[in-house]
């Protein structure tokens, strides 16, 4: 990854998206058409309160010297959002880091912790599963592996979310709100760039997945970062038809390159049932070894 280029593509498409009126700023009725979608560069040095050149040189990507009270309020002008500015520090730091520092900013572990295999074991009564920040899903309960039983049973190898999403052919099926996943995944690989520059699977995940047509690149191109922590997501199941459950995401103190995601849905609902149908069906499944990070 070309640290410079993400900085510039990052803040060029967020300046880009912000109008005047939503920054508060008053132009003048001679102003004349603009030029540029968004923010002109000097406005948002001017909202940031540094100079235009230094402004200018950040944007280039020439981070040396950028204080984090200059990307506070950089980040401010720009109305970045947690996991934004989060993402912009990221890119900062990894573009000042020394070569010595340019190593996967959480090493990978060969396997997942006997102690973690086991604690998803023991939650018989919710979907439980552990993923790493690209995506990987690196182990999951019986009743996990049965809910996502798709994204499980897919070819590729190791079991990707983003992979099955934009490679799988069954992925718009099992997912009715394709797209909406698409751009989550593609928002949280975003993110983890920022975080973990020099992972080298990392960065041959999104090779790959950039050859299969431009499906991922449009995407890619849009530099979103987003943290999708909670929320709700519907599938349509082989087995048992359409669900809709919330989600949980954890990140795991211990372990902080690895993320525990819970499932959950309303009691008593269809999506119980069909819950209930799932772990039924998987009660006979054998356990297999976790895979390997």
């Amino acid at each position: 990854m070309d640290r410079r280029s993400e900085i510039r593509d990052f803040l060029t498409t967020r300046r880009a998206r912000i109008t005047p009126d939503q920054a508060g700023l008053t132009l003048s009725p001679l102003a004349g058409a603009r030029r540029v979608p968004g923010l002109r560069r000097e406005e948002v040095a001017r909202l940031a309160g540094v100079s235009v050149p230094y402004y200018t040189r950040l944007e280039r990507g020439d981070a040396r010297g950028a204080t984090d009270a200059v990307l506070d309020a950089i980040a401010g002008a720009l109305q970045l959002d947690d996991a934004e500015r989060a993402h912009l520090f990221d890119l900062v730091r990894a573009a000042n880091a020394t070569a010595a520092a340019r190593t996967p900013r959480h090493p990978a572990r060969r396997a997942l912790r006997p102690e973690l295999w086991n604690m998803l074991e023991a939650m018989t009564g919710v979907p439980a599963y552990i993923r790493n920040g690209r995506l990987d899903l690196l182990a999951g309960n019986a009743l996990a592996r049965a809910l996502f039983a798709p994204v499980f049973d897919s070819p590729a190898r190791p079991v990707n979310s983003a992979r099955f999403t934009f490679l799988d052919p069954a992925a718009p099926e099992f997912y009715p709100d394709w797209d909406a996943v698409a751009d989550q995944n593609v928002a949280t690989l975003r993110a983890e760039v920022g975080r973990n520059p020099h992972d080298k699977a990392l960065s041959d995940l999104i090779g790959e997945l950039s050859t299969r047509g431009d499906t991922f690149d449009r995407r890619w191109a849009r530099h979103e970062v987003r943290r999708h922590r909670a929320g709700a997501k519907r599938i349509t199941h082989p087995l048992v038809g359409d669900m809709t459950f919330n989600y949980e995401t954890m990140q795991l103190t211990a372990d902080e390159s690895l993320y525990l995601i819970i499932c959950g849905v309303a009691p008593g609902s269809r999506d119980a049932e069909a819950l209930n149908l799932l772990a039924s069906w998987s009660a006979s499944s054998a356990t297999p070894a976790p895979e390997s990070s």
